[in-house]
């Protein structure tokens, strides 16, 4: 017999897993950010390759744009150094009990790389 357990969203999020628990939730949403943009990408390129069509252009160009650049180095970047996150702690499973501070150590490293990414990519955008 099944559990039944009727839990909305909301209260889903008010778990106290805490930075674990967003750093899973926050890893699944990069992933799936990364698949949608190759996948458009791709789609992207075949048809303004073989059709010429103003959507493959229009796909492009939501690309070109400063913000949308931001969110998906954010996206790579997080996904990445989450992921030798998890790589270390499994090959290490003794490190475990330290994965709250992992995850802090993680941010160390994520956001002095990604605000210096912003920043060229913030100016490189202002500047035309």
């Amino acid at each position: 017999m099944a559990l039944k357990r009727h839990v909305s969203f909301f209260t889903g999020l008010k778990y106290k897993g805490e930075g674990p628990m967003w750093a899973w939730i926050l890893h699944r949403f990069t992933g799936l950010s990364i698949a949608v943009f190759v996948g458009l990408h791709v789609i992207a390129g075949f048809l303004t390759q073989q059709f010429g069509s103003d959507a493959g252009i229009f796909i492009n160009t939501i690309y070109e744009n400063w913000i949308f650049q931001i969110f998906i180095f954010f996206c790579v970047l997080f996904h990445v150094i989450n992921g030798l996150r998890v790589i270390i702690l499994d090959i290490w499973p003794a490190l475990i009990e330290y994965q709250r501070e992992a995850i802090w150590l993680e941010w160390l490293v994520f956001l002095p790389i990604f605000g210096l990414a912003v920043f060229v990519i913030f100016t490189a955008g202002l500047s035309g």
